[in-house]
């Protein structure tokens, strides 16, 4: 519907455009550097900033000195399968991101868990078309609501990090239509995003940036989708298919594929100048949106912004909320006065908060489960802390604050900053004003103050030429190299080097790590220093640390063990080889289960893992990637404080070798998606043979529920043909037979009868977050989309008529109440 204020947005808009010549609005296509587009004053254009942000709005400026709310990784938002909170969490990336002066955020990633080993689906929501069109329809909602536009990404087909920059997904139609382009069609329906990202991947043997079909067709011409479409950052790659294909901003800049060569594109005929007029339209109407256009209405002025939102205290809430129990015989939530308590593993210590790449930011803080436990227990627990088995193949940072002072390539001194610990990174632009041109090398000097004598590990993490001293003594100096040709691997997946250093006492000792920058110190055309120090204390053998964990576990009255991924298994740019938790976890888990029989176990993972101890301990409670309040989220959770909501969003097998879908490889650089729909529990369901461990859906909470009926009514007619206005509606009654108050997840699945092989056994068509207390009786309203009736064929979306059931469970593989009926649903 249109409003007044979009008709004086868009006359405003077109009067701008009219203003400018040809290479005035080619300006408007191209970033001015990493994170911005370009003002111009004639028109009254402001300064566009963009700003990564799927678990936190980092900003353009990525330092310590400017943190962040770091929010729950976004499988765990989806795993609250709750879509007002996933509105009010975008409605406080809304405010991280005015607050750092940006006007677009890069999120959510809406891709798929097409494979459990993908590296960045901590990043992603599920393994479930309509769960991640719901969420990421709500987040980009609360996002705008805030004025803030929003990019869903990554359009289309980057379910898997191997050969990113350049692997052809090859699909179906169908395929592609009922499961990797859903929830993006959901979002642009529901949500109007007010722009969307390219991926780096073909479809189909076309580049994304440059796919006319999905670009103009599907997207814009058969969607509506009047946002703009932006480049993953270097992924456009060629000039006239860029500009015909539909993308309207090339990132970053300044030097890019549109600029002169665009402008040369038009003159000589290659490209209509009226494409350039399409996409610079666009791109003023962007503006306009976020206020950034004199006489044109923002879309949400100023007096109509959110309420102020206490982040640190939502982001615990959003926690608490994602944990996801798995198991449990009674002995969650802890008792009140728990006694004694072994708490054990490296993430108990250093909680792995939120998975690697351009989703990671500077928390304004970070409470570990130890932090965290220690804050909630009641005075006289005790509790004790063994470190158990430490998963982690690279050292990490020195924990002690640097300088970090920029030399000039003439040897001057440029300037001089602190940076909070080892790691040294900024990208796109440096402190102090200082230009990369100038930059030759930076030296981070600090001290460190060793705990113990030993053999202490010092290590370079980074790629190029280091020199690295440590009292007076010089360990190295030469040049440590990449493996492998990911342009983005020095970033994402740095290599490292390890030195030994002897300390015969614990006498402070001075560090130096010098970090020399090539000519042109840039990565994929802009500018990037990263680097850490990473320093060790001498530990005791693997052997021992297992062994002091267990003893500590026998004495204690409860044993919670911590087990978690770390950022060489879980990171944008790799995918997983394989699905066991690093090092020694799972024999730390077994051995502690063995000593204390009443051992919760704690997984700190942002995508599926496998357990063989499951069965084994008392209780498995999942934390996802749980941003920056994980402790304390922690703490109310194992005391009853909060009940744990999550309900998976994605199946987690039993074996890795049960895994239905598991290449990510390409052959002769194509990936080809070859079972069809069949990802996730429909792939499941159909093969019938090995079971998951966990199935999507499932969860525990506090308390118990009793689904005692469900009723399907027709919906309103007057929805007309919006694919996603309700067809029916299901009313499910659910009774809380526990003695606390709870909430639980109403999940309604569609069942066809099977004559149609090709279509999934059953699939979700709705959900909904219900509260009760003890002994009450609640109602859920579960709308059915249309869409959900629908299967895509050669005349394109249509109903198959036929016989059907809706089941309400509490899973995928939960049969509760049931109703069947035949299509066409009559009212």
């Amino acid at each position: 519907m249109t409003t007044h204020d979009d008709t004086l947005r868009e006359t405003a808009v077109e009067a701008a455009l009219g203003k400018l010549d040809l290479a005035a609005k080619v300006a408007l296509l191209a970033g001015a550097d990493m994170w911005s587009l370009p003002a111009n004053e004639d028109i009254g254009l402001g300064r566009m900033v963009m700003s990564d942000g799927p678990a936190g709005v980092r900003g353009e400026h990525w330092t310590p000195d400017d943190p962040s709310i770091a929010i729950p990784s976004p499988t765990a938002l989806a795993a609250t399968w709750d879509t007002a909170l996933a509105r009010r969490l975008g409605a406080l990336l809304a405010q991280e991101a005015r607050r750092k002066g940006a006007h677009v955020v890069l999120a959510p990633t809406v891709n798929l868990h097409r494979s459990p080993r993908g590296g960045r689906h901590f990043e992603a929501y599920s393994e479930d078309p309509l769960l991640t069109g719901e969420i990421g329809a709500a987040l980009v909602a609360g996002v705008q609501d805030g004025g803030v536009a929003t990019t869903p990404k990554h359009w289309v087909g980057n379910d898997s990090e191997t050969e990113r920059y350049t692997v052809d997904v090859r699909a179906d139609e169908r395929t592609l239509r009922e499961l990797y382009l859903a929830p993006f069609e959901a979002i642009v329906r529901k949500a109007r995003p007010w722009g969307l990202m390219a991926a780096y991947n073909r479809v189909n043997c076309v580049s994304m940036s440059e796919h006319d079909e999905l670009n103009n067709g599907v997207l814009r011409g058969e969607w509506g989708f009047d946002g703009v479409l932006v480049s993953d950052w270097t992924g456009a790659r060629d000039t006239v298919r860029a500009a015909l294909g539909g993308l309207d901003v090339a990132m970053p800049g300044p030097v890019t594929v549109y600029g002169e060569h665009l402008v040369a594109a038009v003159r000589d005929g290659r490209v209509p100048e009226q494409a350039v007029d399409d996409l610079a339209r666009r791109v003023l109407r962007l503006a306009a949106r976020v206020g950034l256009l004199a006489d044109a209405p923002a879309a949400v002025p100023a007096d109509r912004l959110p309420a102020p939102i206490d982040g640190e205290a939502l982001a615990r809430e959003v926690a608490a909320r994602s944990f996801t129990l798995l198991r449990n015989d009674g002995i969650l939530p802890l008792d009140p006065a728990p006694g004694s308590i072994a708490l054990i593993g490296a993430a108990a210590a250093e909680a792995r908060i939120g998975g690697g790449g351009s989703a990671q930011v500077f928390p304004t803080r970070v409470v570990s489960p130890l932090d965290g436990l220690r804050a909630a227990l009641p005075p006289g627990t005790a509790l004790g802390y063994a470190l158990g088995a430490d998963p982690r193949t690279h050292v990490p940072p020195l924990a002690s604050p640097l300088s970090a002072e920029l030399i000039g390539r003439d040897g001057s001194a440029l300037a001089a900053v602190p940076v909070p610990d080892g790691s040294v990174r900024w990208i796109g632009e440096l402190p102090a004003g200082v230009g990369f041109d100038v930059l030759g090398s930076v030296r981070a000097t600090g001290t460190l103050a060793p705990r113990a004598v030993g053999t202490h590990r010092l290590a370079i993490r980074g790629a190029g030429r280091f020199r690295l001293e440590a009292g007076g003594a010089l360990l190295f100096d030469g040049v440590v190299r990449v493996e492998g040709n990911d342009p983005a691997a020095a970033f994402l997946n740095p290599p490292e080097a390890v030195f030994e250093l002897e300390l015969p006492s614990t006498a402070p000792v001075e560090v130096s790590l010098t970090h020399t920058l090539p000519e042109a110190s840039a990565f994929a055309g802009f500018g990037l220093v990263s680097f850490a120090l990473g320093h060790s204390e001498p530990v005791a053998t693997a052997d021992q640390l297992i062994e002091e964990a267990v003893a500590l576990a026998a004495a204690a009255d409860v044993a919670v063990v911590v087990v978690a991924t770390t950022e060489e298994v879980e990171s944008e740019g790799v995918d997983r080889t394989g699905l066991a938790l690093p090092g020694r976890q799972d024999e730390l888990v077994a051995r502690v289960a063995a000593a204390n029989p009443r051992t919760v176990v704690v997984v700190n993972a942002g995508a599926p893992v496998l357990m063989p101890w499951r069965e084994q301990v008392a209780a498995v409670l999942l934390t996802w990637f749980p941003g920056q309040e994980a402790g304390a989220a922690l703490g109310d959770v194992l005391l009853g404080l909060a009940e744990p909501g999550g309900r998976l969003p994605t199946t987690w097998p039993a074996e890795q070798a049960d895994s239905p879908v598991w290449g990510v490889e390409t052959t002769d650089g194509a990936l080809e998606y070859q079972e069809g729909l069949f990802i996730g529990y429909p792939a499941w369901q159909r093969r019938g043979t090995a079971q998951p461990a966990y199935w999507f859906g499932h969860g525990l909470g506090y308390t118990d529920w009793e689904y005692q009926g469900l009723e399907l009514r027709p919906a309103d007619p007057g929805s007309g043909a919006d694919p996603y206005a309700a067809r029916a509606v299901a009313l499910v009654r659910v009774r809380n037979t526990g003695t606390r108050a709870g909430r639980e997840t109403v999940q309604v699945y569609l069942a066809p009868d099977g004559a149609d092989r090709s279509r999934p056994d059953r699939r979700l068509a709705g959900f909904a977050v219900v509260a009760a207390g003890p002994g009450e009786v609640v109602e859920a309203r579960v709308e059915l989309p249309l869409r959900a009736f629908q299967t895509w064929g050669d005349a394109g979306w249509t109903l198959r008529p036929g016989s059907y059931a809706v089941q309400a469970g509490r899973s995928a593989a939960d049969r509760g109440p049931a109703v069947a009926f035949d299509l066409p649903l009559e009212g």
